[in-house]
């Protein structure tokens, strides 16, 4: 399962949305690119618009996980509290990203708590879904 920009922000009050997308960046990286490294501050988070992004431990660590469909939030570690990315996002293709800076973003849905709650509840559901993705590369 992942998330389109549409559903990350369906049934949200649309002047949150409003609020939010007016402060969106689309931006593009070549292949090779690093996004975030591994215990950066996490100042921004990602919604994938166009192409593959590898996520490592580290730089030269094993991969975690691999965003290839549109919509797949990449840096979620900005939303759950965490000071730091928890890996390294790493271009394997061209990508095409909205950027969105954490801190106002959280100050606006603070503002919106219906929509605070949707967007926990589809941020769990992603984060279990990643989870059962890497269940394989455990046993």
């Amino acid at each position: 399962m992942y998330l389109t920009q549409g559903d990350l922000f369906w049934g949200m009050d649309a002047d949150f949305v409003k609020d939010v997308m007016n402060q969106t960046e689309k931006m593009d990286f070549e292949d090779g690119t690093t996004i975030f490294n591994q215990d950066e501050a996490a100042d921004f988070f990602y919604v994938l618009i166009k192409g593959r992004i590898k996520l490592s431990i580290g730089t030269q660590g094993p991969v975690v996980f691999m965003a290839k469909d549109a919509g797949m939030v990449i840096g979620w570690s900005s939303l759950v509290g965490r000071e730091t990315y928890s890996a390294t996002a790493l271009c394997v293709s061209e990508v095409k990203v909205v950027k969105i800076e954490k801190n106002s973003f959280l100050e606006k849905l603070a503002k919106y708590p219906s929509s605070e709650s949707l967007l926990y509840k589809r941020l769990a559901q992603m984060l279990g879904d990643r989870l059962i993705t890497l269940y394989p590369s455990l046993a």
